[in-house]
């Protein structure tokens, strides 16, 4: 069980960075459009969060979750996939948007490596 968590964890790690990565990707790209692969790396994240969140209890024994963290963290890739998916199809990623992006990737990222 051990070994899936860490696959799992790479897996979820990998995907955040993916989704920070293909956005970046937009700097100097005028106009910017939404990368799919966006929305298909928030997925991989979010579904392999799940899975290390189902099985926490079973991999460390004698730890407790922080909830309030998973709810933050889970609440912010929402909002990166709600807003990914309303902007899949148009042919233009306006600035402000392509800023919250960002924003939200940044703030999860630091969610999970400093609370």
């Amino acid at each position: 069980m051990a070994t899936i968590n860490t696959i799992l964890y790479i897996l979820h790690v990998l995907s955040v960075v993916v989704i920070l990565v293909l956005l970046l990707q937009q700097w100097n790209k005028e106009p910017r459009k939404l990368n799919p692969g966006i929305l298909h790396a928030g997925l991989t994240a979010l579904i392999s969060g799940l899975a290390m969140v189902g099985m926490f209890s079973t991999v460390h024994l004698d730890e407790n979750l922080n909830y309030t963290k998973i709810g933050v963290k889970l609440l912010i890739l929402i909002a990166i996939l709600f807003i990914g998916y309303c902007n899949v199809k148009k042919p233009v990623l306006a600035k402000n948007t392509w800023l919250a992006l960002i924003g939200l990737t940044v703030a999860n990222i630091l969610i999970a490596s400093l609370w």
